[in-house]
Parts: structure tokens; C-alpha cells; sequence
């Protein structure tokens, strides 16, 4: 699983081997593919970009075209042991309802995205005045599907408010995880393993 990137290495890493898990906003399934073949889980993806879904569907993989903030709902609930969203919750419409859905239709849920508080971000924002453009956010301010940016501690007081457990957290800086001290200021992208 060394080929995945390194947030979804981490959940590949805890997923349980032989779970049925849901990928939503999937890309071209390189997750599915790694969970199906080193652990022999059930996956099924759901993805917005129709070049991706034809990928993924090229390599075996059962994916529909959807949008996590339109479609999940038609998901019964808890009708999987996983659901899975990483690098997406940013991207959507409205987050607290897409992460609602995902924790309804999984019995647990894996969510990932990049901290927009991270130290590089403020010091691009402080010291150049403009939103910043790296090799995890490469897009400029004007072509960016990130419509809502959070934090670790954002997204911490989101869970708290709305009684959501943490069942596992992690942190990432340049690709290799990083200890969850101070992570809202030194980790570029987050992990959590959560359930209602």
C-alpha cells in the first residue's frame, strides 16, 4: 500500500480486513482497488468526476457517478462498516451534512483533509498577504475546489458540539505523520476515525 498517498495509506492501514466500505468522492479508486486486494474487503466508491468513475470502473471496481452533498442520501442506513471521505469534506456544499450522512450510512467513518492552519499557510497569509498556493494546495485562490477551509481545531470543536466520538486522529507534515502535539499548527493534513 506504499503507492497510496499517505492519508489514505493510514486508512487502508485501519480498515478491517473483509469490511464493506463506501468511498465517497473515490477519484479512480486507488483505495478501493488497495482495500480490495491486500484486505479482501467489500468496497464501492461514489464520485463526482465522470473521468475517474470510467477509471475505477476499468479496474474491477463498483462505482457510481454521484455527489456526496446530493446523493448519500439515498444510502440505507448503516449499510456499511466504513465510509470513507478523504480530501472531499472541504470540497462540498455543506460539510455538516455530508459528514451527517457519512456517519449514518457507516457504522464508522474515516475523514481526511488538509489544515488550513497549518504553519506555511499562516506564514504565506501574514508575511505575503495572499491565499497560499503549495504542493498540497496547488490551485490558486480563484480555481480551488476548497470552498470551506478548516482546521484541527475546527473540525475538533465541530466533533465535540455534535457528541461525535474520535476513535483515532492523525496528523501528517510533508507526507509523514507527525505527532498530534500542537498538530493544528504543524500538521498539513489530518486523519480521523470517528462514529456516532
Amino acid at each position: 500500500m506504499s503507492a497510496l498517498r499517505p492519508d489514505l495509506a493510514i486508512i487502508a492501514d485501519h480498515v478491517a480486513a473483509g469490511a464493506s466500505v463506501l468511498d465517497v468522492g473515490c477519484g479512480d479508486g486507488g483505495l478501493m482497488a488497495a482495500l480490495r486486494d491486500t484486505k479482501q474487503a467489500r468496497p464501492r466508491g461514489i464520485e463526482i468526476d465522470g473521468t475517474n468513475v470510467a477509471a475505477a470502473v476499468a479496474r474491477g471496481l463498483s462505482v457510481v457517478q454521484g455527489d456526496a452533498d446530493t446523493d448519500l442520501a439515498d444510502y440505507p442506513t448503516d449499510s456499511f462498516d466504513y465510509a470513507i471521505l478523504s480530501q472531499t469534506l472541504q470540497t462540498t456544499r455543506a460539510p455538516d451534512r455530508v459528514l451527517d450522512e457519512l456517519l449514518r450510512i457507516g457504522r464508522r467513518a474515516f475523514v481526511s483533509f488538509p489544515n488550513f492552519a497549518h504553519w506555511r499557510v499562516r506564514a504565506s497569509l501574514l508575511w505575503g498577504g495572499r491565499m497560499p498556493v503549495t504542493k498540497n494546495l496547488p490551485e490558486q485562490w480563484y480555481d480551488t475546489p476548497n470552498i470551506h477551509h478548516l482546521t484541527v481545531d475546527d473540525f475538533r470543536a465541530f466533533l465535540r458540539a455534535r457528541g461525535i466520538t474520535t476513535e483515532g486522529a492523525w496528523f501528517l507534515n510533508r507526507g509523514r505523520r507527525t505527532s498530534a502535539a500542537a498538530a493544528n499548527f504543524r500538521a498539513e493534513h489530518a486523519v480521523f476515525l470517528l462514529r456516532r
